[in-house]
């Protein structure tokens, strides 16, 4: 005879865990709604702190962190045409290197 009394507990659970699951994030997105447009700032913010250090050696503005954030540079050329924008520079402020 076979004791199936191990899984009955376990099945039970289930709905319950799962209700859980949602509440936890239903509040979870009730208490960051509000703040969701700060962090996106904070995260630009340092997005395009970020952008002035890799790309500063180019501008002329001394980078003790050039050796390091020269790799990076390939990686965020695509983005580089939005920041210098955001930044209120109409045109590149690189002179070698156009993206207008």
């Amino acid at each position: 005879m076979r004791d199936d009394s191990t899984k009955a507990p376990s099945s039970k659970r289930d709905p319950l865990r799962a209700w859980l699951r949602q509440a936890r994030f239903f509040t979870e997105e009730v208490y960051s709604a509000r703040y969701r447009g700060a962090i996106a700032r904070a995260r630009r913010d340092e997005d395009d702190l970020f952008m002035l250090l890799v790309f500063s050696e180019m501008m002329g503005i001394p980078n003790p962190a050039a050796y390091y954030t020269l790799e990076l540079q390939p990686l965020l050329l695509e983005r580089f045409h939005d920041w210098h924008t955001r930044m209120g520079m109409e045109h590149s402020p690189l002179d070698h290197f156009r993206c207008c």
